[in-house]
């Protein structure tokens, strides 16, 4: 059975504001190295710890679970039994609305992130060429390169202190947490307004800092924080509601929207709608349905229109549609440059290549990672290392143009900067199309420019040098994504597949370096993040070209398979490493024999039916249980029968409960209590307040507490007999464990035996289906 262990996550913050606060006494560790706090002090009253011990197979008691699950209590049904078939087609056109909002703001958010980039980096790299080109002629290059450096590393500075300081639950591209959330686990912060502002400038500095990151994977998050915010029809952080969009303030209808966001946010990035419902529906969401495709899509096509439209007007070509996304690969011509049947396995080598190179990637990224976890968790000393990769990566792009010797003719406006250095008038540094260039650009130049527009001893060194970096700086505090690194590294050492494969053909028309230069950014990028059918449709969406989808598929597959053998995933390496209790599709075959008795703990903290308050109170402020869930139990009149489950109850509803007073004095149980309704429930959602904050008087916790209509009175339950447990994605698994926030109750009796655990009641926790992989 797995540990589970209080440690470092995501967020800065040991519990988001929608819990309650840690009660006195109780530890509070902070990520980062923000150590534990004593009761009433200062924050940092203890000195942080030159080491924080790790160890990534424990889980972290950090995490919350969501309530995935509709609890349906007599309110809810009531509720549903009043909605009409007008109602009810009010309610669907609603949520079609919150996707039209969704697309258009998260297109916004992506014009806004492209033209300031552009503008910003424009001046940056305007600066240095500047100031290259003046001292190449009279000598002392060295001040360009300390005036490169010095711009690179305060641009990330700014970026790095934002997110370290401020929201560090937006550091790196926010894939691992959005996905988190959207299969079950409540990351703190992960979908906060605060977290957007934080992301959309960190990511803009980060990119025109110079680091070895792209803007697009941040976007996912972006779109699924965008989506978390409009669906609520207010702003918890700005204290503003609007009094619209009321019937989805609950974790089911919000984790759905979060999906449309995140597909709006890859649609948005790569001009792709169909890919980025593929993206969400493959390595993003674990509940899906039919109706949720065609929302999604819908979200993801008008995102892809809002940004595409506003970038042609910002471009002077207001009615050209033509580049949808924020990166656009420009046009392969399938013509020219199809493929034969003898290159296939070609590709499928190098998908063994890109594989390969990924999971060397990973391994690396992983116990860097480690080290960071253990030594780097000041804030300071977060941004100190984001000035230091910031400044390393100028300085070895600037040796690696100095050092280079490979000219090229300057042909039109084909390079963007283009660098003479010490080449003759009329040509550039090619090296410095890759270096002093934004990502984007150098993928796209290594895409298309013709061949021998590179020296393989460029596209060599390049490789080598940017692979090291990219994996150094992936795992930094600032706000970037892993794509298009990705991307360029497997380009750059794809086209160099490609002038080999024509140097050893003498020159055959096939062997085209551009297209090459695509397979080995599709296999790299699968290496690294193992996707397969999204990032195919995504690479043909990019492209504009259909006919290199098998061979992109080919590659992809191959890179996974390749890539699987040696190391997971770079997303899903990340989310072990911060000890997350995901919950897979499947469990490891070795613990079939596993039964519910053996994961459950006890003495199991139960409710009666109807309840003293005082009780309520006490069970609630017990920090030793502080569990998210209760099990109503009825007794029986017979000491030798075990109580009988008749439902479940959440610590939110309870909180409510306290909150209006809903209960009566112990002489007068007949009399009617205080009437509440779901909204009640829905205005106190999703910042329930903490229990120290509700004061009930002496006499008040005399009363007694009626829980049968908030209560559920169907939840899962896993009878004690059932053997090789197998929980269904989205079913809600059970919880267990001492110090989980569920209560589970075991009992030989079918019906009342029962492990009353759901997804929302996952605590840090191991899920029956998990104990099975930890088992």
């Amino acid at each position: 059975m797995a540990n589970v262990a209080k440690k470092v996550s995501w967020s800065g913050r040991d519990r988001d504001e929608e819990d309650e606060p840690p009660a006195a006494g109780e530890a509070t560790p902070l990520l980062n190295g923000a150590g534990p706090g004593t009761a009433g002090g200062p924050p940092h009253s203890r000195p942080f710890p030159s080491e924080i011990p790790h160890n990534e197979k424990l889980l972290s008691l950090k995490y919350e679970s969501l309530d995935y699950d509709n609890c349906e209590n007599q309110l809810f049904l009531e509720e549903e039994r009043r909605i009409n078939h007008t109602a009810f087609r009010t309610v669907e056109i609603k949520r079609w609305v919150i996707c039209a909002m969704i697309g258009i703001l998260t297109g916004l958010v992506a014009c806004f992130i492209d033209i300031v980039v552009e503008k910003l980096a424009g001046l940056k790299f305007r600066v240095v060429k500047d100031n290259i080109d003046k001292f190449t002629e009279k000598g002392g290059l060295s001040f360009s390169l300390l005036l490169w450096a010095i711009l690179n590393s305060s641009v990330v500075m700014v970026g790095s202190v934002i997110v370290a300081f401020i929201e560090p639950v937006a550091a790196g591209s926010g894939i691992p947490q959005i996905k988190c959330y959207l299969n079950g686990v409540k990351v703190p912060h992960v979908v906060r307004l605060k977290t957007l502002l934080i992301k959309v400038c960190g990511v803009i500095l980060s990119v025109v800092g110079g680091l070895a990151v792209g803007k697009e994977g941040p976007m996912i998050h972006s779109g699924a924080v965008i989506a978390a915010g409009i669906s609520q029809g207010r702003s918890t952080s700005l204290k503003r509601d609007f009094k619209i969009f009321e019937y989805f303030r609950r974790d089911t209808e919000k984790r759905d929207f979060v999906s449309a966001g995140a597909a709006a946010g890859v649609s948005a990035a790569f001009g792709a709608p169909v890919g980025g419902v593929l993206f969400s529906l493959e390595e993003g969401a674990s509940f899906w349905n039919q109706f949720l495709t065609w929302r999604i899509f819908f979200a993801s096509m008008i995102s892809t229109f809002t940004l595409n439209s506003i970038l042609s007007f910002y471009h002077g070509n207001p009615w050209d549609l033509s580049s949808p996304g924020l990166i656009n690969f420009g046009r392969f011509d399938s013509e020219k440059l199809g493929y034969t049947f003898q290159e296939i396995p070609i590709f499928i080598v190098m998908g063994v290549v890109g594989g390969i190179l990924g999971a060397i990637f990973n391994a690396l990224n992983y116990w860097l990672t480690m080290f960071r976890i253990r030594y780097i968790h000041r804030p300071c000393l977060q941004v100190i290392e984001a000035m230091l990769v910031a400044a390393v990566t100028a300085a070895v792009g600037f040796v690696m143009i100095y050092c280079s010797s490979d000219c090229q003719p300057l042909q039109g406006d084909s390079v963007a900067y283009p660098l003479q250095l010490f080449c003759a008038d009329g040509e550039y540094n090619s090296m410095a199309t890759a270096f002093f260039n934004t990502p984007e650009k150098s993928v796209v130049s290594l895409f298309h420019n013709p061949p021998g527009s590179y020296n393989p001893m460029t596209l060599g060194m390049f490789t080598l040098m940017y692979f090291f970096l990219a994996c150094w700086t992936y795992g930094l505090t600032v706000s970037a994504g892993v794509f298009i690194p990705s991307l360029l590294i497997g380009a750059a050492w794809g086209r160099l597949f490609g002038i080999s494969l024509a140097y050893l053909t003498s020159g055959a028309i096939w062997a085209d370096p551009g297209k090459y230069a695509l397979m080995g950014a599709a296999a790299q990028l699968g290496g690294i993040v193992r996707m397969t059918l999204s990032l195919t449709v995504i690479m043909m969406e990019a492209t504009g070209n259909v006919t290199y989808g098998f061979p992109i598929m080919l590659a992809l597959m191959t890179a996974k398979i390749v890539g699987d053998y040696f190391v997971e995933g770079l997303y899903d390496m990340h989310i072990q490493l911060q000890s997350v209790p995901f919950l897979h599709w499947e469990a490891p075959v070795t613990s079939h024999s596993l039964t519910a008795r053996e994961v459950m703990s006890a003495p199991v903290t139960c409710l009666r039916r109807i309840e003293k308050v005082g009780t309520v109170v006490d069970i609630l402020s017990d920090t030793s249980s502080n569990h998210n869930g209760f099990p109503v139990v009825e007794s029986s009149p017979d000491p030798t029968q075990v109580a009988g489950l008749r439902g479940l109850i959440l610590r939110s509803q309870l909180i409510v409960l306290l909150k209006h007073k809903v209960f009566v004095e112990r002489a007068n149980l007949t009399l009617v209590q205080r009437r509440l309704k779901l909204k009640d429930f829905r205005d106190a959602y999703p910042r329930f307040p903490p229990i120290q904050s509700i004061h009930v008087s002496q006499d008040e916790r005399e009363c007694m507490m009626d829980l049968t209509e908030f209560m559920n009175p169907s939840p899962y339950t896993v009878p004690q007999v059932w053997l090789g447990l197998q929980a269904v994605p989205g079913a809600g698994p059970a919880a267990l464990g001492g110090g989980q926030r569920s209560a589970l109750v075991v009992s030989p009796v079918p019906y009342g035996a029962a492990g009353c655990g759901r997804a929302h009641h996952r605590r840090a926790g191991v899920s029956v289906h998990q104990t099975r992989a930890l088992g």
